[in-house]
């Protein structure tokens, strides 16, 4: 059995140690606490955002400030901008901030919730920046995420990024997960086939919504994925489509972002643009991060066919 299923693993923490011994005392005393989580340098750029949402989410729902701990690459970070109106983890460490890191804890758990307030409240009268444990869950990510468009939407480089897309066309962006799930790999393992999806799925999703929207610019349809053209023969049918399969990962991504309307599938890399976007999503509903309520977000069923009229508007 893993460690973190069990009642020994908070007794991993010297936080939750600490929170064992102290007084009661601690509540008379002033702090100075921040909060934060590293990004798995380690991990896709989507799974290191959820990293990120993750502290600056709990940070809020703690009451706490936030520190900004940078994302793995340069490029990213600048991409992303999220650090500019942030103390950083590493400015507070310099201004003598202790670094204190926190077991996991389940979201819906009031229970282990309880013992990370109480560890937190164990260090009354200290400079503290709390740090979550490597992925620690927050399931829903799209809380922040008016934050984050604030954030991203304000880099100054935005107004000078160049775009493959007509801005006398209604461009619609389509991510089909590929790469590491491609069908017929006998070893995949079962997190990996849970996010596969068939070009059926996509090619019922694109018809739906090509039969859906109304718009008075010309469409154009951009498909970004991995592999070659040959393997996407099912959407041969569907005019003024581009294939996007050599272009670079953060050029995709900034395309998702402002897209007018994005299909997105059951992945970090397209669901992240999303929470960006500012124009209309089209989604997998059964997805295990959550999506907000509103007209701009239509969520599709395992056969491609809309969950609710949405997309019935002019645009």
């Amino acid at each position: 059995m893993h460690t973190r299923s069990t009642w020994l693993y908070p007794f991993m923490y010297k936080s939750y140690w600490h929170s064992l011994m102290v007084s009661e005392s601690w509540e008379k005393r002033n702090s100075d606490f921040y909060f934060s989580a590293r990004p798995d340098p380690g991990a896709g750029i989507g799974h290191q955002l959820a990293n990120w949402i993750a502290g600056y989410w709990w940070a809020e729902k703690f009451k706490l400030r936030f520190a900004h701990f940078p994302f793995s690459s340069s490029q990213w970070e600048a991409f992303f901008g999220f650090g500019a109106d942030e103390v950083s983890v590493k400015e507070l460490k310099v201004q003598g901030f202790g670094e204190v890191k926190l077991p996991l804890f389940d979201q819906y758990n009031q229970n282990e919730l309880e013992r990370t307030k109480r560890i937190i409240r164990s260090y009354s009268g200290e400079k503290v920046v709390f740090v979550c444990e490597q992925d620690q869950g927050y399931m829903e990510q799209f809380g922040v995420m008016e934050d984050i468009q604030r954030k991203f939407y304000a880099v100054p480089v935005r107004k000078v990024e160049k775009l493959i897309y007509s801005k006398d066309c209604f461009n619609i962006a389509i991510h089909v997960r590929r790469g590491d799930i491609i069908v017929g790999n006998e070893n995949r393992n079962e997190n990996l086939k849970m996010r596969w999806q068939s070009n059926d799925y996509f090619t019922k999703v694109l018809a739906n919504v090509l039969e859906t929207v109304v718009t008075e610019r010309p469409l154009a349809i951009y498909l970004f994925s991995q592999g070659v053209e040959s393997d996407f023969e099912d959407f041969a049918g569907f005019p003024n489509l581009i294939f996007c399969l050599d272009m670079g990962v953060q050029d995709s991504f900034l395309h998702m972002v402002k897209a007018d309307l994005l299909i997105t599938s059951k992945s970090s890399f397209s669901y992240k643009p999303a929470l960006l976007n500012r124009g209309i999503k089209v989604c997998p509903i059964n997805f295990w991060h959550g999506y907000p309520e509103g007209k701009d977000w239509i969520l599709a069923d395992e056969n491609g066919n809309f969950q609710n009229k949405a997309l019935e508007v002019k645009i």
